[in-house]
């Protein structure tokens, strides 16, 4: 493979960033300052291309470091990574939170989501462009969901440098959001975890039970509430038993699919090709959710004993974790319990001297809504664009880096905690006979005390918008967040498990659940619902590549009353989702017009 370079350089400061990562450069090929006789041929190219994994983290490194990534950065990581700068280049413009044009260190991401949309985060931003003129050395973005809906409005700051710097400010305020960019260690400190769970300190709670309750940064603490007794029953019971346990309790995926667990542990575990990898996708961009979030930096070791368990099971050595991007505070709790975990020997070469050894890595994502599919998620840590593969080969078979993995989401994974320390029986006879166990849901809009509650399967909606106190007034609740479908407040009891939002012709999803009074419009909210699929669609289908953007300018149409062609549109709206969800390679394509379609035929959105 020929390699071109371009002639720009890089700085001290960008060969810095990246000579921190991969340590400094062997040869003249990769940077070094000595003279080699022959520079046309890469030495030790394989053992270079082996390294493309660290592409992305390299890509961070410069964006942390520098605020944006110049030719010269990247051409200097390409080689020494051996990439093609070509393919380097389609990787960080792939993502939302890199830039490859100059711009201030300093960014400010402005959500102007669902929940915050619904909060006025419209003024909000305005208010902020206004008091951060051009030359206040601040970018401001609009843009996504940040996993921060129980406090809309919300704004993150993020200012590069030697280390990089970030603050949130929620419920973003004008002089909060300009003092989280221009001074971000001035800036408050975000809440605790504890306060997005209304039912905090709760005993009867399940998942929920130590957020609150533990130090998040002691291992001790979650050590006497609990924490590795599941861990030490794994290895009481063997691999084999663990995936029994697992599949007689019923637990199904907690991200939508609602994949049986147990069989894909056991699916995996069965593979004779080796090694096995245990993928734990933190990546939840789905507008509304933010439960994950709360539980890693409220109960980070639980999720390191999950994984541990899992790796265990399926047989794994090693586990990435893929972190959403926009999640500073739960990346500095899962760094810190990872490695007090390895220090006390709970991760390492002889987990609790079991003679098993496991070990977990933390992957950054950088801005990407498709990434929460597993098989882009595998693209993306490999160091390629983050577009999902065609399906089969499954990822049981054929995952991560090729080789047989196991891909849950955070609430998934925690889960088996409570299945091992109390028995598949007593785990099952929680929820519903078809959805068992209890389940987490990101209640956020129109009600009184939004947060994450959790409720066993069965609860009916109304029952969940009680506790979260829901407003006068209320016009409607989506369900599934973006993905999902809208309910009218006459179908409030709809019960909440995955059989009872399917009769009723909904989707519980990932558990969000957003309610909006009749002061929230209507038509405005879905084309912002359209606005979002087509930013985040990765493109790589032709369905999803043109139907989101039809589907955008449609409703723009509609929106902005131009003629009398409304119901024109609807019926070209409808012919597009349907091939959208019929031809989509991915779940991005397939769920675009789900929304839409529930608020034109269930709320006569546009009548």
């Amino acid at each position: 493979m020929d390699l071109h370079f371009g002639d720009s350089k890089p700085t001290d400061d960008e060969r810095a960033a990246v000579d921190a990562l991969l340590g400094p450069p062997e040869s003249s090929w990769e940077g070094a300052d000595r003279f080699d006789a022959d520079l046309r041929w890469a030495r030790g190219g394989r053992e270079a291309r082996d390294r493309r994994d660290l592409l992305l983290p390299g890509l961070h490194a410069i964006n942390d470091r520098i605020g944006w990534i110049s030719e010269g950065a990247l051409d200097y990581l390409c080689r020494r990574l051996t990439v093609p700068p070509a393919e380097a280049y389609g990787v960080a413009t792939f993502y939302a939170m890199f830039s490859v044009k100059p711009r201030p260190a300093t960014v400010l991401h402005v959500c102007t989501d669902l929940a915050c949309a619904a909060a006025g985060a419209s003024e909000v931003c305005a208010g902020i462009e206004a008091r951060l003129g051009p030359g206040s050395g601040v970018s401001v973005e609009r843009g996504p969901c940040l996993g921060l809906c129980e406090r809309a409005p919300a704004a993150l700051a993020i200012k590069a440098g030697d280390p990089v710097r970030t603050a949130v400010s929620a419920p973003a305020t004008v002089p909060g959001a300009v003092l989280a960019a221009s001074a971000p260690d001035s800036a408050p400190e975000e809440p605790l975890a504890a306060l997005a769970v209304p039912q905090a300190g709760d005993p009867s709670l399940t998942l929920l039970r130590r957020v609150g309750v533990v130090d998040p940064s002691s291992l001790d603490d979650y050590r006497a509430h609990g924490g590795y007794t599941a861990l030490r029953r794994a290895f009481e019971l063997g691999p084999a038993a663990v995936i029994r346990e697992v599949t007689d309790s019923g637990l199904v995926g907690r991200g939508g699919a609602a994949f049986p667990t147990g069989r894909k542990w056991q699916a995996t575990a069965s593979q004779p090709d080796r090694p096995h990898y245990v993928v734990c996708n933190a990546d939840e961009s789905e507008p509304g959710t933010f439960k994950d979030r709360v539980i890693m930096e409220g109960d980070p070791y639980a999720l390191v004993e999950a994984m541990t368990i899992a790796g265990y099971a399926t047989g794994a050595h090693r586990g990435h974790l893929y972190l959403r991007g926009e999640y500073p505070r739960a990346l500095r709790r899962l760094e810190h319990a990872i490695a007090q975990a390895r220090a006390r020997g709970f991760l390492g070469d002889d987990v609790l001297g079991q003679g098993y050894a496991f070990d977990i890595e933390i992957r950054r994502g950088a801005g990407a809504y498709i990434c929460g599919e597993e098989t882009a998620l595998f693209n993306s840590i490999e160091g390629y664009r983050g577009e999902p593969r065609s399906k089969p080969p499954f990822p049981v078979e054929k995952g991560l880096f090729g080789k047989p993995t196991v891909a849950n989401n955070v609430e998934t994974l925690v889960n088996v905690l409570p299945v091992l320390t109390m028995g598949a029986p007593a785990y099952a006879a929680i929820g519903t006979g078809a959805s068992t166990g209890p389940k987490l849901f990101c209640v956020s809009g129109s009600v009184r005390r939004p947060g994450v509650y959790e409720l066993p399967f069965g609860a009916t909606l109304g029952e969940l918008l009680e506790l979260a106190g829901v407003r006068e007034r209320l016009r409607a609740v989506l369900l599934g967040g973006a993905a999902g479908g809208f309910v009218r407040p006459d179908e409030l009891d709809v019960p909440l498990t995955f059989e009872g939002t399917r009769e009723a012709g909904t989707t519980l999803g990932s558990g969000v659940v957003m309610a909006f009074d009749d002061s929230v419009p209507l038509p405005r909210l879905l084309l912002r619902i359209a606005e979002f699929f087509r930013d985040e669609s990765c493109g790589q289908c032709v369905p999803c590549r043109v139907g989101t953007v039809r589907q955008e300018e449609a409703l723009h149409r509609i929106v902005e009353r131009r003629g009398a062609a409304a119901a024109d549109d609807i019926v070209l709206l409808r012919e597009v989702g349907r091939a959208m969800r019929d031809a989509s390679i991915c779940g991005l394509g397939q769920t675009a017009w789900n929304a839409v379609e529930s608020a034109i035929d269930r709320l006569g959105a546009y009548e």
